[in-house]
């Protein structure tokens, strides 16, 4: 079983917004963890269904080295230390604060499920009143039907439950 520490966005139809941002984490250089300096494979883009059954465009930027029997990597693993895994999560967080025409997005691992807004509606709706979904970023445009007192702005047109670390819940 592959367990993923990836950036995951959720792009609705917006096929313009993900070939800029495919250009954009393509020029990007590594990111600081420590004393490694991890470089992003090329980012992996799926239509995938969400809990209505509607389709949506899936992009996962993936550190390359840093999971668990990830099938793309074909290089030795990164053992990051926990304060190494934040600053590489921080990193994601600034290579997203550069992307634009998303809807929702996460880092951490295996994150998908967090850019389904119909699930997060229908499941998680406490959390997002709460305020305790961390790192999860929201596009101002996207209603997910609950107040969501304490996100924060994030980056032009985003907002944000800020994230606490990027260390791994399992």
């Amino acid at each position: 079983m592959a367990i993923v520490f990836e950036l995951v966005l959720n792009y609705g139809q917006n096929h313009a917004a993900i070939e800029e941002a495919r250009r954009i984490v393509a020029a990007h250089p590594p990111l600081p963890a420590g004393p490694h300096r991890v470089a992003l494979h090329e980012p992996l883009v799926d239509t995938v269904l969400d809990a209505a059954d509607r389709p949506f465009l899936e992009m996962s930027i993936i550190p390359v080295g840093v999971g668990h029997n990830v099938a793309i990597d074909r290089h030795s693993r990164v053992r990051l230390t926990p304060e190494e895994l934040d600053e590489l999560g921080a990193g994601l967080y600034g290579l997203l604060a550069e992307l634009r025409g998303y809807q929702l997005a996460k880092v951490g691992w295996d994150p998908e499920w967090l850019v389904d807004p119909v699930e997060l509606q229908r499941e998680y709706a406490d959390r997002l009143q709460a305020g305790t979904l961390y790192g999860l970023v929201v596009a101002e445009t996207v209603q997910l039907g609950v107040p969501m007192p304490s996100l924060v702005p994030f980056a032009d047109g985003f907002l944000w439950f800020p994230s606490r670390d990027a260390r791994p819940s399992f």
